[in-house]
């Protein structure tokens, strides 16, 4: 609850300290290569494979510092072997709020990195043979993690991007194994603004 309210604060506190400036905004889109980390390692794993969508609203605070909130729907879970028992994929779909701090080089790269708070929407597994479970009830309600990432954006206002999505809350409501989402993101996006586009390398 501490580190919802953390994000919360900071949430607000950007809305109101950047809201006399004018917001340029885009929509991305891409791959999610998600894990997730257990503490009992002894568990054989591999990525479940998603994707990503949303929208962004990227606010310049000087000419190399931007802000980025972001919303987006995103795939993510884990696959796992457990041998004997079978093979099964986990999914936990997550409406996910990132706010990005960026620093712009002259050359149209970024770097960036910023708190994440994410909400649950759906939580599913799956075993080999098809078979589903509905498992959302077994899940946290809410994640919160941090991202780290860099992007390159064009004169045309096209981009590429990548983050790394760090989760901090055990998502394991039983707490029999602590859970957290590991989320690797591959990013189109495109800003809208042609004066934007003109002034972001």
């Amino acid at each position: 609850m501490k580190k919802v309210t953390l994000i919360f604060s900071i949430l607000m506190l950007s809305t109101g300290v950047f809201a006399q400036i004018v917001p340029k905004f885009g929509l991305k889109a891409g791959v999610n290569l998600a894990n997730w980390s257990f503490a009992n390692d002894d568990i054989e794993k591999d990525f479940r494979t998603g994707f990503h969508i949303g929208a962004l609203a990227h606010m310049h605070l000087s000419p190399q510092w931007a802000l980025q909130p972001e919303v987006q729907y995103s795939s993510q879970g884990t696959k796992t072997d457990l041998g004997s028992q079978g093979s099964y994929t986990w999914k936990a779909d997550y409406i996910n709020i990132p706010v990005m701090v960026q620093y712009m080089f002259d050359n149209g790269f970024r770097l960036e990195a910023g708190p994440q708070l994410g909400f649950l929407v759906n939580g599913e597994l799956e075993d080999e043979n098809g078979n589903k479970d509905d498992i959302s009830n077994d899940l946290k309600s809410t994640d919160v993690g941090l991202g780290f990432g860099a992007n390159y954006l064009t004169y045309s206002g096209l981009g590429l991007g990548v983050r790394y999505n760090l989760g901090l809350t055990d998502i394991n409501k039983e707490r029999t194994n602590e859970t957290k989402n590991r989320v690797l993101q591959l990013s189109l996006f495109y800003m809208f603004d042609s004066h934007h586009k003109a002034k972001s390398r």
